[in-house]
């Protein structure tokens, strides 16, 4: 799927560029060809400068929280609510502790920490399967949950904002968590109602309602603002729980007689590690959309869309951030970068790129998730995994779409 996007994207700017030049005579769109591709093998660099300090300092503070035992802490709170919306997992099940590890990692905006701690997940839920072909229930409940893209901090977003020269870079941090939210809950109820599962239970009602209560308190308050003290609500909230998160890791580690420093030096070098290896990812998936906005192609197509929502006399600004959302479902890395070249090409605080920015906040790359984890366990049949999950991205595209026009409009 990766290969043929990736290609894709190179023969349709080969073909773009072609017409400009037969039919419109414009030979310079070879040269902006050219320079593209090497303003954009420079761009990953920088990225991957920023990356390198960002990836290994997060990862070094989880280390510590996962040696105080706060992880653990976690996937027995989280225990009885994962029992009842997969009854088919033995209570006290290895998956369960996993998968409890692997929204955490999520919902902490560690993408890549996430994934192996998934795949692991995935294969202990292989083990209580007895149609290895087949996805069972909860395996695809729990790929449609990590799908919906359930985050809560979400620190690459602002670690590219900050690398892109945003004056704030937890200016997004609000209209994310509303629409990861939404897009969470089309995921679960999506696949509740398919599977026929029981929420109407104490326990699942406890942790929905109070997320409800939580989010809808939220809401009310931010309705009754303008847009400055939105706007200043979402960068204090980003940058307290930020920074206060940082703190309750190292307290915790102080109280559990963990040596801090040397815990968060482990967990840094697992950092760089899996960092290292990124830019390869990075330079081929900019380029490539680097030639497909110099070659016309991408404002193109936008432009088509433009005019549709002209005719239907709605407001075209979110037009310009379609392209993260296009490309979300089938490549992050992709929509990466067509979120910094979002904000490179419209400014980092423009409204195309805060709505880039949210949508990549709040939704998942769906078919590189379902080949990953249903192909590192041999599935073959996903069932209703893949409508489940495209219902929940389009909730998150739809929800970002909404809350910057409230935050940011």
């Amino acid at each position: 799927m990766l290969n043929a996007l990736w290609l894709g994207f190179f023969m349709v700017a080969a073909v773009a560029a072609g017409v400009q030049w037969l039919a419109l005579g414009d030979a310079d769109v070879f040269a902006r060809l050219i320079a593209s591709l090497f303003s954009m093998a420079e761009l990953s660099v920088q990225l991957m400068l920023l990356l390198f300090g960002t990836l290994t300092l997060w990862m070094g503070f989880l280390r510590i929280a996962e040696d105080a035992g706060l992880i653990r802490i976690l996937a027995r709170l989280l225990g009885p609510l994962f029992t009842r919306l997969m009854p088919e997992v033995p209570a006290g099940h290895p998956a369960l502790g996993l998968i409890t590890l692997n929204y955490a990692a999520n919902a902490l905006g560690l993408d890549n920490a996430a994934t192996p701690i998934g795949l692991r997940a995935m294969r202990a839920l292989q083990t209580l399967n007895p149609h290895p072909e087949s996805a069972t229930n909860a395996q695809i409940l729990f790929l449609v949950l990590n799908a919906s893209s359930l985050t809560l901090l979400p620190v690459t977003i602002f670690m590219y904002r900050v690398q892109q020269g945003a004056a704030d870079p937890t200016l997004v941090f609000l209209p994310i968590l509303l629409a990861t939210s939404a897009s969470t809950l089309a995921g679960l109820i999506s696949v509740a109602l398919v599977q026929r599962l029981r929420l109407i239970d104490p326990v699942v009602l406890a942790w929905l309602g109070g997320t409800a209560l939580v989010l809808g308190s939220f809401m009310a308050l931010l309705a009754s603002l303008g847009a400055t003290a939105v706007a200043a609500l979402s960068s204090l909230l980003g940058n307290l729980v930020l920074f206060g998160l940082l703190v309750v890791f190292l307290l915790a580690g102080l109280w559990r007689r963990i040596p801090v420093y040397e815990s968060f030096i482990a967990g840094a070098r697992e950092g760089f590690d899996v960092c290292k290896d990124l830019l390869p990812y990075l330079v081929a998936m900019l380029c490539a959309v680097g030639v497909l906005r110099a070659s016309g192609a991408l404002d193109g197509m936008l432009d088509a869309i433009r005019w549709l929502t002209q005719m239907a006399g709605l407001d075209t600004r979110f037009v310009d951030a379609l392209p993260t959302a296009l490309v979300k479902p089938f490549s992050g890395s992709a929509a990466r970068a067509m979120m910094i070249e979002t904000m490179q090409h419209f400014g980092p605080d423009s409204f195309p790129a805060l709505l880039s920015a949210t949508i990549q906040g709040s939704t998942e790359t769906t078919f590189y998730v379902l080949a990953v984890y249903f192909g590192a366990v041999g599935v073959q049949r996903v069932r209703h995994a893949v409508g489940c999950a495209l219902l929940a991205d389009l909730a998150g595209v739809l929800a970002a779409i909404g809350v910057c026009y409230w935050f940011f409009g």
